[in-house]
């Protein structure tokens, strides 16, 4: 897993860089939560999604928003964030042109980023936001929605309540041409707490369901994960 550090907006990025085995392979970026309260490219939700996606054959990258560790910059809201994710979508297209699909994950502040992302980059084929928090970031960019993804997030969430993250998915799941897939995990808080384990199989489950050509027309019902 080497160490790269590559141009941003404002200065460098700091990230961790797998390649695929194949020179095809989709690639997923993976974005982290708010860099004002902890997170970064370390977070063990992030890091257990860069490796699900590598094990599964993807060229896969974290990094560090603007400064946290060895990115340069200041944090900025969103707006900045946003542009260093586009960057870094940049950056790896260009080590892999072969590359024609992309997949964004990203968790709690970092969901907000990937599915603005989704929105700019037609490339972007799936994407999948862990803990997403509609009642503080506004996704009325939404619109419509141009991917199908999954949305998973937990019923003991007191940082993103249920009821809003519920919103957004009624709301999304109203567009036609796409399927989005919601998990709600039982007993589960904003960070997952004795749950990673069983948060990242379900991810990989529906990562691996999508790989299979499993996307039906109608969506599987939501269902409540112990």
């Amino acid at each position: 897993m080497p160490e790269v550090i590559f141009n941003g907006p404002t200065g460098r990025l700091e990230g961790r860089y797998q390649p695929g085995t194949e020179k095809n392979a989709p690639i997923a970026i993976i974005l982290h939560p708010h860099p004002q309260f902890g997170g970064t490219m370390n977070n063990k939700i992030v890091y257990d999604l860069f490796y699900m996606f590598q094990e599964r054959g993807f060229t896969t990258l974290r990094f560090n928003f603007r400064g946290i560790g060895r990115s340069q910059g200041t944090f900025d809201h969103g707006a900045g964030e946003l542009s260093d994710a586009a960057a870094a979508l940049d950056w790896i297209q260009t080590l892999h042109p072969d590359s024609k699909n992309c997949w964004v994950a990203g968790y709690s502040f970092g969901a907000w980023i990937g599915m603005q992302l989704l929105m700019r980059r037609p490339e972007i084929e799936g994407f999948m936001s862990i803990a997403p928090q509609p009642n503080t970031y506004d996704f009325s960019f939404l619109a419509p929605c141009p991917s199908s993804g999954l949305i998973i997030h937990g019923d003991a969430d007191r940082v993103a309540p249920e009821k809003d993250v519920q919103a957004l998915v009624d709301k999304l799941r109203t567009q036609k041409g796409i399927l989005i897939t919601q998990q709600t995990m039982l007993d589960a808080n904003h960070f997952f707490t004795d749950k990673t384990d069983a948060l990242i199989a379900e991810c990989a489950d529906y990562l691996e369901r999508r790989l299979n050509g499993e996307l039906v027309p109608e969506p599987r019902p939501s269902k409540r994960l112990r």
